[in-house]
């Protein structure tokens, strides 16, 4: 049986001030969590009912992680979900450490301050689809071990390594290495676009693009054209997570 203060720390675990403070972050659901089990990632402990421990016992004790059976109403109230799955596991989050030798030997995402979970969660998504090792992030970018962004991630935070810096310190150091590309409103069509097989893509906010502070290093700024006919009717920019799949794509294919 959980006590108040368990229940209570894992609550807490909703916001980023306390999964910063005890260095854990909450995952639900069991698809995902049974990625997770064979990740990188380190489990504090998994909370589950009777029916999935049944099945995953032997798996958890074999890798040594430690679990505890719940009833129902445990899981209700540990659960940041209105319809909660039978599974809640609280996780360490990882100490990543950029390596710097990954400039110009890899495509690589930048994100200058995204927002929205659900687009963070999408982009991870779409890296790993796209073979992505490493998205570096701004420092006012959404937490990635937000219960959201883990969510939307669908499993794919297993297998992407997320990194948080001073994207303008990071690229004054390492932009004579690699390629530089921007997404911006206005800039060299993607469909004429020759990249090379190694870069950054840089993918900024949702409604304000690549901050000024970043514009300067970019290489090779591109846009992806818009088919309207009516340019007083048509959408201001794409939504961040579909720009980075399109870019993903064109690079992928050429």
């Amino acid at each position: 049986m959980l006590t108040i203060n368990q229940i209570k720390q894992i609550r807490s675990l909703q916001q980023k001030k306390f999964r910063s403070e005890f260095g854990q972050f909450i995952v639900e659901g069991p698809k995902l969590i049974e990625e997770l089990i064979d990740s990188k990632y380190l489990f504090d402990c998994i909370y589950a009912k009777q029916d999935w421990l049944s099945k995953q016992t032997e798996k958890l004790e074999s890798k040594k992680i430690q679990f505890v059976e719940i009833n129902d109403k445990e899981l209700e109230r540990i659960s940041g979900m209105v319809s909660p799955h039978s599974v809640v596991a609280v996780l360490k989050i990882p100490e990543e450490n950029i390596p710097m030798e990954i400039f110009g030997k890899e495509l690589i995402l930048m994100l200058d301050n995204i927002k929205d979970p659900g687009n963070m969660g999408t982009i991870i998504r779409t890296a790993d689809w796209f073979g992505i090792n490493h998205i570096i992030c701004s420092e006012n970018t959404v937490d990635a071990y937000n219960p959201k962004v883990v969510q939307a991630t669908m499993g794919s935070i297993a297998r992407v390594n997320i990194h948080y810096t001073d994207l303008e310190k990071l690229l004054k150091e390492n932009s004579g290495k690699t390629s530089i590309y921007g997404t911006f409103t206005e800039g060299s069509n993607i469909r004429e676009l020759k990249p090379e097989s190694t870069g950054v893509i840089i993918i900024g906010n949702e409604s304000t693009g690549i901050s000024t502070e970043l514009q300067s290093y970019v290489h090779q700024r591109i846009c992806i054209p818009h088919y309207k006919t009516n340019d007083e009717r048509r959408p201001e920019s794409l939504n961040a997570s579909v720009a980075t799949a399109i870019m993903c794509y064109e690079f992928r294919k050429k």
